[in-house]
């Protein structure tokens, strides 16, 4: 099965950095307001994963969560984690790195998305 979320490698080593300062953690990708629109990096005691989150996958160990209502837009692309230089301006623990978690995405292929509907279709349930 083709997974919904990835990293690249600067992200990956964003994620290893944090861990090491941290310990576990969490994403959120956010659906907007305040916090904009991006994945945001959190401890897990810092944000409650209601029965409106979505499970989407890890990304270098790390639960990565959506909302459902989000997901039902994005859910014919893969998420794709990566790093941007600056500041995000968000809540998410990569804040005083100088740099900013970025998702990016592309439209599942015709095949992957008959590999993953029913897990979607699941989830939306």
């Amino acid at each position: 099965m083709v997974e919904r979320v990835i990293a690249t490698d600067e992200a990956l080593a964003l994620i290893r950095q944090l861990q090491a300062e941290h310990g576990q953690l969490m994403f959120h990708q956010s659906g907007g307001c305040c916090d904009n629109s991006a994945a945001n990096c959190y401890l897990p005691t810092d944000l409650t994963i209601g029965p409106y989150d979505i499970q989407l996958g890890e990304v270098g160990g790390v639960p990565f969560y959506i909302g459902k209502l989000q997901y039902e837009y994005w859910k014919h692309t893969q998420l794709i984690l990566d790093v941007i230089e600056g500041q995000g301006g968000t809540f998410s623990l990569e804040g005083s790195t100088g740099k900013a978690f970025h998702t990016r995405s592309r439209l599942f292929t015709d095949e992957e998305w008959a590999s993953i509907e029913a897990q979607v279709l699941s989830d939306l349930a």
